[in-house]
């Protein structure tokens, strides 16, 4: 069998690219917008992609063409394989058949956090022996790759709100069938295609109502939004973090904490990471892989050793005592967090955020306001005023609670950076896209000065 798939560097369906591959179906691809660290994986794992969207790549007419959800009508391949009648599905549809059949599907979902905790959860099942499959929006650096079929029946699967292609608006998630599944927050986002947080919490509930009445919930107790999603309709085993599963900070940076449940220690985690976040994260990862038999303390022993995720606050370089981070930042509360995890554990150190507004709901001027105050535990923040957001990122200047700017070149970015990074600088790249490579020709620049 073969599958072409349209928008294969997207992570999902880059992912999804690499299982069809495993499971012996030829794959091959095209996008328009092809940057690492998605295009580089695919490259060196051998699937052919082709750059752009020309009828000729469906010259050999696949025996199925799996079309991304960024493609809309007016596409000239989406019109052609319509007009052709060549056989069609959705990447979700493709995974929830060919992939996910018999298998115990643990789903991570929820507005923040799905990569990391996705990426802690397959991790934990690895350590303890269970070599689980997976498929993560990002690259877990304890794999080294972002997706596999395992040697188990169970599978990891980042659970993505967003809707599944343009002749299915259904949330990716409904597709999938969990036994297991975090919850890990809600809050509006996704504005160019949920008007409100009502419409987003109901396609959240079409989830809840696939779960078995065996599988089981994990969800937050002090997230009204959540909460008023499972009041819809529960019918499954539900526990919940700030109630049934707890943390005790040990630092307040949350570099280490214990982990209680029913008010019981059951064990410590101590690891690189920082921020509340990654906290809750880590409890979530926790409290599901003990749905599969992992025992709370075994978890904590394998978070000791997770590296973290690409693209998640990653550390790029360390040039002269100037170190460059990589964040995928695409919701004020994403860089609230990261932010205010740095800050904890650098005290007073000069932390500097370059943010570029990517996301469809910030490029629509969503946020306005939560945008700017999100950055209070920053230095310094440069604002990427691309030609992609339509308003203007000037009025950050004034409202700011921190001294601001906008620029509207990466260049200028780069030399400024340039002129005035000292040693104990932390720069801290934060967006969801390729940013025009801002982050390699950065470290490029302050080698070479």
């Amino acid at each position: 069998m073969h599958i072409h798939i349209l928008g294969i560097c997207g992570t999902f369906m880059g992912s999804l690219a690499l299982l069809a591959r495993d499971i012996g179906i030829t794959v091959s691809g095209s996008d328009e917008h092809v940057y690492p660290p998605m295009s580089t994986q695919l490259e060196a794992q051998g699937i052919e992609l082709k750059q752009g969207y020309h009828i000729e790549h469906l010259a050999d007419e696949p025996d199925l063409v799996v079309i991304g959800n960024a493609m809309s009508r007016g596409n000239p391949v989406v019109e052609h394989v319509l007009n052709k009648g060549l056989p069609y599905t959705s990447g979700p549809q493709f995974f929830a058949e060919h992939i996910l059949k018999d298998k115990w599907v643990m789903a991570v979902a929820g507005t923040h956090g799905k990569t990391t905790t996705s990426s802690m959860l397959a991790w934990i099942l690895e350590h303890a022996g269970m070599s689980p499959g997976f498929l993560i929006g990002g690259i877990p650096a304890n794999f080294g790759i972002s997706a596999r079929m395992g040697d188990t029946p169970f599978f990891v699967v980042e659970a993505d709100e967003y809707d599944t292609a343009f002749f299915d608006k259904r949330s990716k998630f409904v597709h999938y069938h969990p036994r297991t599944t975090i919850l890990n927050n809600l809050e509006f986002d996704h504005a160019d295609i949920f008007e409100n947080l009502a419409a987003i919490q109901k396609q959240f509930h079409h989830l809840v109502r696939t779960i078995p009445g065996e599988g089981r919930i994990l969800a937050p107790a002090n997230s009204e939004a959540m909460q008023e999603v499972l009041e819809m309709g529960c019918w499954s085993e539900l526990e919940q973090f700030g109630t049934d599963w707890t943390t005790h900070l040990k630092e307040a940076d949350g570099s280490q904490f214990d982990v209680l449940h029913q008010g019981k220690a059951v064990g410590q985690v101590n690891w690189s990471l920082t921020g509340g976040h990654s906290v809750a994260n880590g409890l979530a990862a926790i409290a599901a892989a003990r749905h599969v038999g992992v025992l709370p303390a075994q978890a904590c022993e394998a978070l000791n050793q997770f590296k973290g995720v690409k693209r998640r606050m990653e550390l790029l370089g360390d040039i002269n005592g100037i170190k460059i981070y990589d964040d995928f930042a695409h919701h004020p509360t994403a860089i609230e967090t990261t932010l205010a995890g740095l800050r904890a554990r650098f005290g007073n150190d000069r932390i500097r955020a370059v943010i570029e507004p990517r996301s469809n709901t910030m490029k629509m001027g969503y946020h306005g306001d939560a945008l700017s105050t999100c950055v209070r535990d920053a230095s310094e923040v440069i604002w990427f005023q691309s030609g992609a957001v339509k308003w203007s990122l000037d009025e950050f200047i004034n409202k700011s609670p921190v001294p601001t700017q906008v620029m509207s070149s990466t260049e200028d970015i780069i030399d400024y950076l340039l002129k005035t990074s000292e040693s104990g600088d932390h720069l801290v790249i934060m967006s969801n896209g390729g940013f025009e490579g801002i982050h390699q020709r950065l470290l490029q620049a302050l080698k070479k000065a």
